[in-house]
């Protein structure tokens, strides 16, 4: 039968951050790697959420929602809005010298004050973005091809031609995935991938 895709609904943000968390380990569970477990979820699905709620869908199971996909039409946009009004309030909260700066959480939290911006010729070809993360349960029955179909579609008629995301080449199950949705690799870099596809 499969999970019921919807829109995200106001209230999942905290099971959307859990989720994050759960596969925050190149797709395995990094909760035991953050001692701040709302952190990853601060950076790659709260903004979203904010900015972008239209483009956010959920998988559901009996079980409830156990997988989301995210994205934005324009990542250039979607950057200035961060900067504007999601990374001050975190950044406030988040003070570089909260954690060890080699630790997980200091990671983060260093993204926090200096976001990495997309690179500009990615983005003027693939002007969207996207975040996908399942739960084991919902891994390997189709779930997120229908997800990530839906996505796009929605992403196409918004006028973005092309769309872009990042994937850890420790993470192959993702790579070989994102390649069987018709995404090709873009740009190599020492432990991370850019994928992109025409829309």
């Amino acid at each position: 039968m499969g999970a019921k895709i919807r829109n995200y609904r106001p209230g999942e943000e905290r099971v959307l951050y859990d989720i994050c968390l759960l596969t925050g380990d190149s797709g395995a569970d990094a909760s035991g790697l953050y001692r701040d477990p709302l952190l990853l979820g601060e950076v790659y699905v709260g903004p979203y959420l904010r900015f972008a709620p239209s483009h956010a869908w959920v998988g559901v199971d009996a079980r409830g929602v156990a997988g989301y996909v995210l994205g934005v039409p324009d990542t250039l946009a979607f950057e200035a809005e961060c900067e504007r009004s999601w990374w001050p309030a975190l950044r406030a909260r988040y003070p570089l010298s909260r954690y060890p700066a080699d630790s997980a959480d200091g990671r983060i939290v260093r993204l926090i004050h200096n976001p990495s911006p997309a690179e500009p010729d990615v983005v003027e070809r693939y002007p969207a973005h996207l975040h996908i993360d399942l739960l084991p349960r919902l891994q390997g029955q189709g779930d997120g091809r229908r997800l990530l179909t839906t996505l796009l579609a929605g992403l196409a008629a918004a006028g973005a031609p092309g769309v872009h995301l990042g994937v850890s080449t420790a993470n192959q199950r993702a790579v070989g995935f994102y390649r069987r949705m018709g995404f090709t690799e873009v740009r190599t870099y020492a432990d991370s991938l850019v994928m992109a596809r025409q829309l």
